[in-house]
């Protein structure tokens, strides 16, 4: 068998991987959805339930209800050099455009969402 053909069956072979791979996992293969970034995204929108005190305020004094900060997550930077640990909770440093202003939010999330699967709205701060 001659280079050629070893190149022509290796393309066949990698365009019907490639057709079997996206029958199999769809849109999931494309949108880069399974990154840890993403994953972190997607459990806090789905989870952020809650805010403190202090980050119910500036939301209050803003008008913006939690809800749109869940929305909001789609769009958010996820930035985990900056995430903090504190025994068994998370803090991640989020950075995400809030009424077309950029802000910066701390979520606070336990390590074990079996034990706790709510997040909460800790701190905001406009940019």
């Amino acid at each position: 068998m001659d280079l050629r053909r070893r190149i022509q069956l290796y393309l066949i072979g990698l365009v019907i991987g490639g057709a079997l791979a996206y029958l199999f996992y769809g849109d999931r293969l494309t949108n880069a959805g399974w990154t840890p970034k993403e994953r972190i995204k997607l459990r806090l929108g789905t989870t952020l339930v809650k805010a403190s005190p202090v980050a119910a305020s500036y939301l209050r004094d803003h008008g913006m209800p939690l809800d749109s900060v869940r929305l909001a997550m789609r769009e958010a930077e996820v930035r985990l050099k900056d995430t903090r640990r504190s025994g068994d909770s998370l803090f991640y440093e989020v950075r995400v455009p809030l009424q077309g202003r950029p802000t910066s939010m701390t979520i606070l999330v336990f390590e074990d969402h079996r034990r706790d699967s709510t997040a909460t709205l800790w701190s905001v701060e406009g940019r």
